[in-house]
């Protein structure tokens, strides 16, 4: 009876992830589009004392939060491996500096991905943006007739 429930489980855990793709893909393409609208000019480094939070945006950029409204988003060159599914990142610095080409993002075991741009995110803009993605057209249903 176990092994039937286990089975059961399984198909069942499997058919929630493929159905659940879609809707993942769709969400981190608007993340990406709020933090992209959000995000201001290139700039060579940032300093950064503590890591408030971070949020990954794909296999090769992510926003990491240094304070609660201040936000930078980070792409690194090529593809970072686990970036998407990793539970910790680590940042490097120099003297508490951040620099482009120099410094890297640590996801784990994997090799460390070398930041390759970095863009200050303005935080009350990116909720402004946010908040209009979430807004929906609502309309009512039309009436059905009256069956007899």
């Amino acid at each position: 009876m176990s092994a039937k429930r286990l089975l059961i489980g399984a198909m069942l855990a499997a058919s929630l992830v493929a159905c659940s793709s879609v809707p993942y893909a769709q969400r981190m393409s608007n993340r990406q589009a709020a933090y992209a609208a959000a995000a201001g000019e290139p700039v060579r480094n940032f300093r950064f004392f503590d890591l408030y939070s971070w949020e990954p945006l794909g296999d090769s950029q992510l926003a990491v939060y240094t304070r609660p409204n201040e936000a930078w988003l980070l792409t690194v060159s090529g593809p970072c491996p686990d970036l998407e599914f990793t539970n910790a990142i680590g940042l490097t610095s120099n003297l508490h500096e951040v620099s482009i080409n120099f410094d890297k993002v640590l996801t784990g075991r994997t090799f460390p991905c070398t930041i390759a741009q970095i863009r200050p995110v303005d935080v009350a803009k990116l909720k402004a943006v946010e908040h209009e993605q979430r807004k929906i057209e609502a309309a009512e249903r039309p009436k059905e007739p009256a069956k007899n």
